[in-house]
């Protein structure tokens, strides 16, 4: 099995090269890049599984890096971050981030976040297009279970991280079923995530904004005040 490619962008050379050095000798192939430039550069030549995100770099800072990421690429995004403020790991999870990893970290600790979202994803890119296999209708879209695609009305692929899909495939699982916060991290293996903070409502605007046709009125995916969410199928 070819080793999992991981892309690392950090100004800090001490800590890039740090955690570099961990990662090879637990096996991954790592790229090291210092600005986003140098990502864009490195991700043209080769698309990593994974992208260890710094917030604060110089130049173009790491969340609009994220969302350029996420528009363009199907990878897993660990944001790190030197501040444990609540906003940043708000605002990483608005732009698509899957993960967030706070500094100063044990390095234990950076290998298994990249194994939970390596785990989430599959541990590979999702096939180009849909080869069959169960599919699920949520809204205006189509869950593709087999290919981890969202199909819109006319057979197009939408962008989905392995949180959203993850998410998705629990509610196609349990339908008309009121689930709360808890058992949705529960369901998706996700316990990295508290369950009271804004990571689960903040997925579910977004996967609204793509398969609900009035996402302020959801009629798929709705809100049970007090208890959770609910999946309502057509």
């Amino acid at each position: 099995m070819p080793a999992e490619r991981v892309l690392i962008v950090e100004d800090d050379p001490e800590v890039r090269e740090m955690m570099g050095e961990y990662l090879e000798t637990h096996g991954y192939q790592v790229t090291l890049c210092g600005n986003g430039e140098a990502m864009r550069q490195a991700v043209a030549e080769s698309v990593p599984q994974v992208v260890l995100l710094d917030l604060n770099l110089p130049g173009e800072d790491g969340l609009s890096l994220a969302r350029w990421l996420r528009g363009n690429h199907d990878v897993a995004i660990i944001m790190v971050t030197a501040s444990a403020e609540v906003v940043d790991r708000v605002v990483g999870l608005e732009v698509g981030a899957d993960d967030y990893l706070s500094k100063p970290f044990d390095p234990r600790e950076l290998r298994a976040r990249i194994k939970s979202v390596l785990r989430r994803a599959g541990g590979a890119a999702r096939p180009a297009k849909a080869a069959g296999g169960k599919r699920v209708r949520v809204g205006t879209c189509t869950l593709d279970l087999a290919t981890h695609q969202l199909l819109d009305a006319k057979g197009g692929d939408l962008p989905l991280t392995s949180m959203e899909f993850d998410l998705l495939r629990v509610f196609a699982e349990h339908p008309n079923q009121v689930l709360s916060r808890d058992q949705l991290l529960t369901h998706t293996r996700n316990r990295a995530w508290e369950p009271f903070d804004r990571s689960i409502d903040i997925r579910i605007a977004r996967l609204r904004k793509k398969i609900e046709a009035d996402p302020e009125k959801p009629r798929s995916l709705k809100t049970i005040r007090g208890a959770g969410y609910i999946f309502i199928p057509d």
